[in-house]
């Protein structure tokens, strides 16, 4: 697999996000994965809100969020059925302004991801929109799929072999947020203007059809379910049967 980010100038609130990703990616080859940073899909959206104190901002993560808890460093939220901190809403390289997430990541990569069909004369290609996430336990961050088109998100070998001839009972292969953590490791997280990267050779099923759905677990089916066990009684949203 090839990953390579894209550096570009910085991109404003309210520009064009099909001119400056056709402005800066002159070619896109068959069976590859185009990734754009989610903060330039909601500047081109107008997701945004002026800081007005923290007060204010404590207001639009709870907003945001399915489920939001105040801890020591952080809010701990649940927003599109993902655990982020403070609902994805970010300060950095924002101008002095609060960005929030896009307002449907699947709908944003499937409508780009149409256009640049069109334009790149491609019949395989897959678009990714990330943002960064912090782990249980773990220092840093890795990148999430926020959403995707024309990939498969997770592959299944639940029922089939291991090496030893052992069928596999739990084993899925998150594909999406693989491809995801990546592709931030190139675009980066500071003052590296690489909010694009073109994903090549990767082992991965195209598709013309985007299951939303495939990533997500009910919370009951979790493994880190007993690590929550103190939270059982707040009462996550329940979206379309998840949660």
């Amino acid at each position: 697999m090839r990953v390579k980010a894209i550096h570009t100038p910085i991109f404003r609130e309210g520009d064009d996000l099909m001119r400056f990703v056709t402005r800066h990616v002159k070619r896109v080859p068959e069976k590859s994965v185009l990734v754009i940073t989610s903060k330039i899909v909601a500047l081109a959206e107008r997701r945004t809100s002026p800081f007005t104190g923290e007060r204010a901002k404590e207001r639009l993560i709870r907003q945001e969020s399915q489920w939001a808890v105040k801890t020591r460093w952080t809010w701990l939220t649940i927003k599109d059925n993902a655990v982020m901190s403070a609902a994805g809403i970010d300060e950095s390289n924002a101008d002095g302004k609060l960005v929030l997430l896009p307002k449907d990541s699947f709908v944003a990569a499937r409508d780009i991801r149409r256009k640049l069909k069109k334009r790149y004369r491609v019949k395989y290609l897959g678009v990714l929109i990330t943002d960064s996430r912090l782990l249980p336990l773990r220092a840093g961050i890795v990148g999430i799929a926020l959403g995707y088109a024309g990939i498969r998100g997770i592959r299944d070998y639940r029922g089939t072999p291991d090496i030893f001839g052992r069928p596999l009972k739990m084993s899925r292969v998150d594909i999406a947020d693989s491809l995801a953590t990546a592709a931030v490791i190139e675009m980066g997280e500071g003052a590296e203007q690489r909010p694009l990267a073109l994903i090549t050779d990767a082992y991965i099923d195209f598709s013309d059809r985007t299951d939303r759905q495939e990533l997500l677990m009910d919370f009951r089916d979790d493994v880190y379910l007993p690590l929550f066990e103190n939270v059982k009684q707040v009462k996550l949203k329940r979206i379309k049967g998840t949660w």
